[in-house]
């Protein structure tokens, strides 16, 4: 069961990171066009924080946090999906507790 999971959750990340497309806006002029990017986009951006960061060390053309943004809301979908992906689902938690009461 715990092969099948780790199996599962192994795929789900492949098909994340090899479909994940970046914060990119080459020149000032794209962000005045484009409508600003709402919580959905944020989430995404948080969720694909990791591969952001890494390429945008080696390009100038990505971001990994999106500059045409519509404040408040973006950020907290960012936020939210960077705790996704860094471990904010408390099963660490839940372990913990399970070893004390035996």
């Amino acid at each position: 069961m715990k092969k099948s999971i780790l199996l599962l959750t192994t795929i789900i990340l492949a098909a994340l990171l090899l479909s994940s497309c970046t914060a990119t806006h080459a020149d000032v002029s794209s962000c005045v066009q484009n409508p600003p990017s709402g919580f959905w986009m944020g989430l995404w951006h948080g969720i694909i924080a990791p591969v952001s960061f890494v390429i945008s060390l080696f390009s100038d053309t990505i971001q990994m946090y999106e500059v045409n943004n519509s404040g408040g809301w973006y950020d907290f979908g960012f936020a939210l999906g960077a705790g996704i992906i860094f471990g904010g689902s408390g099963s660490q938690a839940r372990r913990r507790r399970k070893r004390t009461e035996e």
